[in-house]
């Protein structure tokens, strides 16, 4: 029962931590405007995502603008677009495979299988996490660096945004789910073939002396 239990929870954690990665991948919100010097007076707040740039002014309105080039990016949002859609597959996979040898379904009939699946889909997650820590992780390293460069002028620093927080709580949410998923691994067992003894048997038939 509690075998079980740490599989559902683990289910869940990773699929919160999947749902977390859409958000991040979609969200324009990787990258803000920093209020420093001049900018604390500015009208206006940009955001940088993966896919588009917005503007929200001091009225509260808002425009946002898709990437007319990829090579307009700079490299850390470049390679994050890429790991970030490989980590929601690779997550996804993941999940169908968690459901697939779930201890509450009947895909599978064996129960080492079952075991030997949940454990795949539990490794499918933390490749799915680190597959969403790594541009997370490079993004908030690249705003930090460009933030304390003393050659960049104070309009174009940026600080972390709230895409990169969302990243590491769902990059956290997946490694727990895919660990407790791993933990569901099954315990070998000896396939020898265990050798019986039996006493030999006493001769019945009896021997006249003389």
């Amino acid at each position: 029962m509690a075998s079980g239990s740490l599989q559902i929870l683990g289910i869940a954690l990773a699929i919160i931590g999947w749902m977390g990665t859409i958000v991040i991948c979609a969200l324009p919100m990787w990258k803000v405007t920093a209020f420093i010097g001049n900018n604390i007076v500015t009208a206006q707040i940009f955001w940088e995502g993966l896919w588009m740039n917005c503007v929200m002014q001091s009225t509260g309105q808002m425009q946002c603008k898709v990437y007319d080039s990829m090579l307009a990016l700079p490299r850390d949002l470049q390679a994050a677009r890429a790991l970030v859609v490989i980590s929601i597959l690779v997550n996804i996979m993941g999940i169908l495979l968690s459901l697939a040898g779930g201890k509450c379904t009947n895909c599978l009939e064996d129960g080492a299988a079952k075991a030997k699946v949940v454990v795949a889909a539990g490794v499918f997650f933390i490749v799915g996490a680190v597959l969403c820590l790594i541009p997370v992780s490079w993004s908030a390293h690249s705003v930090i660096r460009d933030f304390y460069n003393p050659i960049i002028v104070d309009a174009q620093r940026r600080e972390l945004g709230a895409s990169l927080f969302i990243g590491w709580g769902s990059a956290g949410l997946l490694l727990l789910g895919g660990a407790l998923l791993c933990c569901q691994c099954p315990k070998s067992e000896d396939s020898g073939y265990s050798a019986k003894y039996s006493a030999p048997r006493s001769n019945s038939t009896g021997r006249a002396y003389v």
